[in-house]
């Protein structure tokens, strides 16, 4: 019985109504990952259900100060429109709005009946579908942090840190969270049942990160879209910000989006390696609950303990680490959390245990071995970060390929390792000329980020900044 079943629907309803809710909104990412929604009667979400919702597709393609960009199927389409329907599997009750329940929502092509070709939930599934012929299910952990800030007239930009509090690093408390922020937060994502298993003050002043565990793929992206999502609206209920870009403040370190990345055998099946090696391991400690089976990167008699499906991963995500940069870092600003001793990725590299490399292995095996690629940035789109570094996975995997060896001691060393693109103009490059990148995401799907992210540097590159006149009015 499908999810759309008219008798399932009416579960929903019945069931929402007892819960005293009236309206269910249904949100789904734009390119850049940020959430567009529209609340539904809850009377009408049959309707919402059989037709879908109606949003014109340059939605896609519109900027964050709301300009629409030219990507091709927008403006030269004449404004067409794409179809939302409720994804009823991710319904949920919002803990902070009373009368309100909140679901996914599915975007099609009415024209085509398929996804469209900029939906980034579809982008994902669509790798997946590659994993699985691969006898591959991907379980991903998510690590994002995010800075929360008071509204400041006299600040730049109107905002100022929420608390000035250094040297709080790994923190819990009125320590560094004076108003209780981090408790009342992780109470309320509990009850949006998202994963969410815990969360502490990070590095920097008024910097917070949680934890959600680890799970299968898509569900993982989920949860990470929607934590993004109530993080930003509870702080907004406190009249606060809280933001995901990479660095908001010159005086302090970025914010990083980490993923942890495993293998189990897709539908029980066995996985075997493209060199024909065997593995062995147990199922992933972190994955416990979402998914069963062994770990397929974990292998006690090969190097490090790694299998060699887990080397050829780490290989595909080096090979392919530069034109990643421009879906991981997705941002102008991205680029400004990259540097020498920042403890954010500056060469494409990896280590054992090593937090100065860009891929970290953690020190454990058995149940436990994963990867750790510390590339992306918190701005980024939680569905494309996730997707893109699956498909970098496969083309290792698919080649066979072995890292070098890895790095030892402290990193950031341009001797030792290749320098990862440095602006956001040289990682699109980069995208564009990884073919075989593009080909396995969808090249429909990579045109329109490219043409897309263009713009905001064509834009950017116009705009006269306060460094600028800083720097130079008084004195030219």
């Amino acid at each position: 019985m499908s999810a759309d079943d008219p008798s399932v629907i009416r579960g929903h309803i019945d069931r929402l109504t007892n819960e005293g809710i009236d309206v269910v909104r249904v949100v789904y990412p734009d390119l850049l990952g940020s959430d567009r929604a529209r609340d539904v009667l809850l009377e009408h979400l049959p309707t919402a259900c059989a037709h879908g919702l109606a949003f014109c597709r340059a939605v896609f393609h519109t900027t964050p100060q709301g300009d629409v960009v030219p990507v091709a199927g927008g403006l030269d389409a004449g404004l067409p429109d794409v179809l939302v329907r409720p994804d009823l599997t991710t319904l949920q009750a919002l803990p902070w709005e009373p009368g309100v329940a909140t679901c996914l929502g599915d975007v099609t092509d009415p024209e085509s009946g398929g996804p469209a070709p900029e939906s980034p939930r579809d982008l994902l599934r669509a790798v997946l579908a590659r994993c699985a012929e691969h006898g591959l299910r991907p379980l991903v952990g998510p690590e994002l942090e995010y800075f929360l800030c008071e509204a400041d007239p006299a600040a730049p930009g109107g905002w100022r840190r929420y608390s000035a509090a250094k040297g709080a690093v790994y923190t819990a408390g009125l320590r560094a969270d004076p108003d209780n922020h981090l408790l009342r937060l992780l109470r309320l994502l509990r009850d949006l049942d998202i994963g969410v298993t815990a969360g502490n003050h990070e590095f920097d002043g008024a910097q917070f990160e949680i934890n959600i565990r680890h799970s299968e793929a898509l569900a993982a992206a989920d949860r990470a879209f929607r934590l993004k999502c109530a993080v930003k609206e509870l702080a907004r209920k406190e009249r606060r910000l809280a933001t995901f870009m990479a660095r908001p403040f010159n005086d302090a370190g970025g914010s990083g989006f980490h993923l942890h990345l495993s293998c189990t055998p897709a539908d029980g099946e066995s996985c075997t390696p493209a060199d024909g090696d065997g593995t062995a391991g147990g199922r992933t400690r972190k994955d416990a609950g979402d998914a069963g089976g062994r770990n397929t990167f974990d292998d006690p008699t090969a190097p490090h303990g790694l299998s060699s499906l887990a080397r050829h991963a780490v290989a595909g995500l080096l090979d392919h680490a530069a034109a990643l940069a421009a879906l991981l870092n997705p941002t102008i600003n991205s680029y400004k959390r990259f540097g020498p001793d920042t403890l954010a990725p500056w060469l494409i590299d990896w280590g054992l245990d090593n937090r100065s490399a860009m891929i970290r292995i953690p020190p454990e095996r058995g149940e436990g071995t994963r990867v750790e690629l510390r590339l992306g940035d918190a701005a980024a789109n939680p569905y494309v970060l996730v997707a893109g570094a699956l498909a970098a996975v496969l083309l290792g995997i698919e080649a066979a390929r072995e890292p070098p060896e890895p790095l030892r001691g402290y990193g950031y060393d341009t001797a030792r390792a290749a320098l990862l693109p440095t602006s956001l103009p040289a990682a699109l490059d980069a995208l564009e000329a990884d073919t075989a990148l593009s080909r396995l995401l969808g090249e429909d799907f990579v045109a329109a980020y490219l043409t897309y992210k263009r713009n905001e540097v064509e834009r950017f590159q116009q705009y006269v900044t306060d460094w600028e006149f800083i720097e130079y009015a008084y004195h030219l």
